[in-house]
């Protein structure tokens, strides 16, 4: 059983309050660096990309090069995503370590905050991080991306302030009308530098109105483990609400192949929801073609 990627929820510190992102119920949490190795062990056998991000940002922990220096003792590729808001806080040589292959950066989360930083603050630090990987680190990638596309627009003001600085910075003319009309999905700012788009969309909760069959990559392509240890099917489940099992108290193996587990993958294979947080979750619905 291979998995595109794990998303290992290495801290549920974010630091920040973006208003489209639920609020976190579980006591805030890192995983010990200890109890992290313990986890890639397991891991090897299923995955080589780890995803450093359920709820949390990665780059509020001021020992992030530990986890990274382990992710490449044991051969993972390494995912980082970030609001951007501790880019200037985080020493390059950590941000594009050796294990590091793609830092998202998640452009959206400035204007969704009340934050003590400035706009020009905030865009020339995510600029000075891509100069310093065109310049000196060609290997990962850089995606920024920008995941506030609605049906009204109501992000243009920011967005077109926004693609006027990348626009400048990267010598490219960034046309929104475009992207809004024809939907675009990604522009090429520079070699190995990305500007990802995407709509909104709802996080899934027990509470919401939503409620739908269909089909959906969780346990398929991916899974999660919060810093908990808690493994959860979905990396949209930052909760915890589907616990699959515990890390501290069951093998991954043992997990993985629980009956719980494999009626979700198997009812996703006939587009069922076998669980109650997948039947509201509206994201599914993205799969609806596939």
């Amino acid at each position: 059983m291979q998995f595109h990627r794990v998303y290992i929820e290495v801290t549920n510190i974010c630091g920040l309050a973006c208003s489209f992102c639920p609020p976190k119920i579980n006591p805030s949490k890192t995983m010990s660096i200890s109890f992290f190795e313990e986890t890639l062990v397991q891991l090897q056998p299923y995955t080589k990309t780890l995803a450093f991000h359920i709820m949390g940002d990665p780059l509020t922990l001021s020992n992030l090069k530990e986890y990274l220096d382990i992710a490449y003792k044991y051969g993972f590729d390494v995912e980082l995503t970030t609001s951007g808001y501790y880019l200037g806080k985080t020493p390059l040589q950590t941000l594009f370590h050796r294990a590091v292959r793609q830092l998202n950066i998640s452009l959206n989360s400035f204007n969704k905050n009340s934050i003590n930083m400035s706009f020009k603050e905030y865009i020339n630090s995510v600029l000075d991080t891509c100069a310093q990987k065109i310049e000196h680190y060609p290997k990962p990638f850089i995606n920024l991306r920008l995941w506030n596309l609605d049906e009204i627009c109501s992000e243009a003001d920011y967005n077109k302030m926004l693609f006027q600085k990348l626009g400048s910075f990267f010598k490219c003319d960034i046309g929104a009308d475009e992207i809004y009309r024809e939907k675009i999905k990604s522009i090429r700012l520079a070699p190995k530098v990305l500007l990802n788009f995407d709509r909104y969309f709802e996080w899934p909760a027990i509470a919401s109105s939503h409620n739908s069959d269909g089909t959906c990559h969780g346990l398929t392509s991916h899974f999660g483990i919060l810093a908990n240890a808690t493994v959860v099917p979905c990396c949209l489940d930052g909760d915890g609400v589907i616990n699959l099992g515990n890390l501290h108290e069951s093998t991954l193996e043992e997990i993985l192949n629980s009956r719980r587990a494999q009626d979700i993958v198997e009812g996703f294979k006939n587009f069922k929801a076998a669980e109650e947080l997948c039947k509201k979750c509206s994201y599914k619905e993205r799969f609806a073609k596939c």
